[in-house]
């Protein structure tokens, strides 16, 4: 019996990637259009002007992409059982210096949370990414809330990221490979994500 089981399919990771890819992009390009002490990053795409044009097709790659990651998911990760109120409750052990066990599906409750919170974001910095594309076609109010709004989502977008990111590799290791080779430990299944690991094997952890 192999000692590792599948996560997640070659199709779900690569639209994994291409949002991530797409969500950097957007971060790289929009700094400078964010503020005048970032204006540096425009170096990285030849100017300014090329910035906004990376900025305008990367974020309707990512908002596409985003939005059919979210659908594609969205039976796992919009249900919330007792289970996972009890890992909300104790904040999945990470505060705790003992260790602590869940009975968790395949999503644990700050995984939903984060993917319930992006394809929010990604609705919110859609809708209000349009008013500033064509800001001479619409009140002048309407534009800056948006940009108002815009830049908020933009910086709560990546402090969730950069939750998300510590906690898929420094913070629980192993969990990384799900999303590089598609296949995660079965020991690693069995502690992370207990009840996914039997519904999928039909072995009790």
């Amino acid at each position: 019996m192999s000692n590792y089981i599948e996560r997640f399919s070659t199709s779900e990771r690569v639209l994994h990637w291409i949002v991530t890819c797409s969500f950097f992009t957007l971060l790289l390009s929009g700094l400078g259009l964010f503020s005048r002490l970032f204006n540096g990053y425009f170096t990285l795409f030849g100017n300014g002007h090329n910035a906004i044009v990376v900025h305008k097709i990367a974020g309707i790659v990512f908002f596409l992409s985003s939005l059919y990651m979210y659908l594609n998911h969205k039976k796992d990760i919009s249900t919330f059982d007792e289970d996972d109120k009890r890992w909300i409750e104790q904040r999945g052990g990470y505060l705790s210096r003992d260790d602590s066990h869940f009975n968790i599906g395949k999503y644990n409750p700050g995984q939903k949370l984060f993917a319930i919170f992006i394809a929010a974001a990604t609705l919110i910095l859609g809708l209000t990414g349009i008013f500033i594309w064509a800001p001479t076609a619409f009140p002048r109010w309407i534009v800056q809330l948006s940009l108002m709004t815009h830049g908020l989502m933009f910086i709560g977008a990546i402090m969730f990221v950069v939750v998300h990111v510590y906690l898929a590799t420094i913070g629980n290791p192993g969990t990384i490979e799900a999303m590089l080779y598609g296949d995660v430990r079965r020991l690693w299944a069995k502690k992370h994500h207990p009840k996914w690991y039997k519904e999928v094997t039909g072995d009790n952890p």
